[in-house]
């Protein structure tokens, strides 16, 4: 686990404004969500779309509870002994972290102050505020949010979930351009911050071949990748939409198995772009 450095990062402003986070959930024992044993906080509110999505009952900005910083904190401070003896400490999900850039910047430095390893899990939505429309309406408030630089400053692993590589296809799974990823990750390259890449392989939607080629050349250029995985696609979020009232895109899909993700590791790792 990494020390916290004692700069300004560390310290809160006197007179600074308390920011408070939207809510949805949290997990104290997670061991999917980064390295070790993870308090895991799923903000709520989200802009994309996914047509996979498990957590849809995160996407409404306008629901959730709120809380401060510090009452994040308190509740993280509890687990400390079994996360610092795991190499584990906290993520952040949701949702989507960056449309709450504020309150993760005050979290985070409390965090850090208590020498505790931080990581956020997003799909590089960072251009639009929680103010802005949703999908499929005319957005709002773009831009890079200027608290993001000291975010990443506070951030020492993101967890990064591209859905595609080709830009129709992201469109389509997510309703959301992937140049605001690319622009992300560019921005984490910058930065020289470490990051793991992972991609949900769903059979029959981006699991094709040329689906998964060009993700080669993309990685290939990145320096500060740490990690690149394909997680298998399941169907176990497909109740909250009918909890919702929302009718599920790939009811037909099913699952991913081991044999998918060793095809698609297969043509990812290929050097010969003409056969399978």
């Amino acid at each position: 686990m990494k020390q916290c450095k004692q700069t300004r990062h560390c310290e809160p402003r006197r007179g600074e404004a308390i920011s408070l986070g939207k809510i949805h959930s949290f997990e104290s024992f997670g061991t999917q969500d980064g390295p070790g044993i993870r308090f895991v906080i799923f903000l709520q509110g989200c802009l994309a779309r996914c047509v996979y999505c498990h957590n849809p009952d995160t996407w409404d900005t306008k629901t959730g509870f709120t809380m401060s910083a510090k009452e994040v904190f308190d509740k993280i401070e509890k687990t400390i002994p079994y996360m610092r003896s795991s190499g584990g400490g906290v993520t952040v999900s949701g949702g989507e972290p960056l449309l709450q850039i504020p309150f993760l910047v005050e979290l985070f430095k409390l965090c850090k102050k208590a020498s505790i390893h931080t990581c956020i899990d997003t799909s590089g939505f960072y251009k639009t505020n929680v103010g802005a429309a949703p999908c499929g309406r005319p957005r709002q408030h773009q831009g890079r949010h200027r608290g993001l630089p000291l975010l990443v400053d506070l951030t020492d692993l993101f967890l990064v979930d591209i859905k595609a590589i080709d830009a129709k296809l992201h469109k389509k799974i997510t309703c959301r351009s992937i140049d605001e990823v690319f622009s992300f990750i560019e921005f984490l390259e910058k930065k020289g911050k470490s990051y793991w890449l992972r991609y949900v392989l769903v059979p029959g939607l981006n699991d094709k071949k040329e689906h998964i080629k060009p993700l080669k050349e993309f990685l290939s250029k990145l320096k500060f990748c740490e990690k690149f995985e394909f997680l298998p696609y399941h169907t176990l979020g497909v109740y909250k939409w009918k909890l919702l009232g929302l009718k599920y895109p790939l009811i037909a899909a099913r699952a991913a198995t081991s044999r998918d993700i060793q095809s698609a590791q297969k043509w990812e790792s290929s050097n010969d772009q003409h056969k399978a």
